[in-house]
């Protein structure tokens, strides 16, 4: 049977934490968690643990919170802790070449997403957004750039036309807690070959902005269905509706009816049972159907249950979006 080792571990939020989790479920013993300083949080703004300092507090874990990982001492306190390895999971910081160095087998990271596609900040929206049918976890041997490493591990798992952001995220924690468990076993017995990554299929994927959950009802249809999956649970797509938002949390492209006629994009169409139906794309002739929303100070709903409260701003021949006015 192979060793256990000695790992370092550092993350921030929820995804990080479930890879912390199955580490600390497995043989290997974790020395030191390295976490983000807490932050205000919540309406009372309230300085808050990262969820990955409050399981490694749960299982009475010594935690470090440096602003940077680029002083002397942080560094020489991090060589102290004599680990094998360091695992980073959405951890916020830049690891310096001094760092990456430290440990005997240098610092692995889990990604989650199919490397070398969809390197950066928000690989799991990204790939929602863009239309792929799938996804997955790259556990790979960090270097100095950005996701640039050798491939040790990939899982994947596919996206459907049905798939949030949320789900995603959740489905890929857990994968990448298991892949992790995996890699490092292999690593503590007769090892593994890391494959570097191909010069082809390099996509970045952009941090996510607030700014752009605003939906375009010019775009086509598919393209609004995918933002809207893509963007819940945040930052939730969103159109204006009134002198207030309408949130749109699950949605697909239709199409129109026969006896439809395009109309300016961003209209509602007469509804469906289960659905909202919005008018899109350049001529407004294809069709949105949400399924799931949230109205201004309501809680979300099924379509069904906010057309049955017959709410005047979801009458049919509204506009959605920056004009409010009923289409002619």
């Amino acid at each position: 049977m192979s060793r256990s080792l000695r790992v370092i571990f550092a993350g921030t939020p929820d995804f990080a934490a479930a890879s912390l989790a199955a580490l600390l479920h497995s043989r290997h013993s974790v020395v030191a968690v390295y976490t983000q300083p807490d932050r205000p949080a919540g309406r009372g703004r309230k300085l808050t643990a990262s969820p990955v300092k409050s399981l490694a507090l749960a299982h009475d874990l010594p935690v470090r919170q440096p602003e940077t990982l680029k002083s002397a001492e942080v560094q020489a306190e991090l060589a102290a802790f004599e680990a094998d390895i360091m695992v980073v999971v959405a951890y916020g910081l830049i690891l310096p070449q001094a760092v990456l160095d430290i440990p005997r087998l240098g610092c692995l990271n889990v990604h989650a997403s199919l490397l070398p596609r969809w390197r950066g900040a928000a690989p799991i929206q990204r790939a929602i957004e863009a239309g792929d049918s799938e996804s997955g976890v790259t556990i790979m041997q960090m270097d100095a750039g950005l996701d640039t490493g050798a491939m040790l591990l990939t899982r994947r798992t596919p996206i459907t036309t049905t798939t949030t952001g949320g789900e995603l995220h959740d489905t890929l924690a857990t994968l990448g807690g298991e892949a992790l468990v995996e890699v490092l076993d292999a690593l503590a017995g007769e090892g593994l070959t890391a494959i570097p990554q191909p010069q082809a299929g390099v996509t970045y994927a952009a941090k996510l902005s607030k700014a752009e959950a605003e939906l375009d009802f010019t775009l086509p249809a598919d393209e609004l269905a995918a933002r809207v999956r893509a963007f819940n649970p945040w930052p939730v797509a969103w159109c204006a509706c009134g002198d207030e938002r309408l949130r749109l949390l699950m949605a697909e492209a239709a199409s129109a009816r026969e006896s439809e006629r395009p109309v300016p994009p961003g209209t509602l169409l007469a509804p469906e049972a289960d659905a909202l139906r919005i008018a899109c794309g350049p001529q407004g002739g294809e069709v949105l159907r949400v399924t799931r929303a949230q109205l201004p100070g309501g809680k979300p709903l099924a379509a069904r249950d906010l057309l049955n409260a017959r709410d005047a701003r979801l009458q049919a021949g509204h506009r959605l979006g920056s004009a409010t006015e009923e289409s002619p």
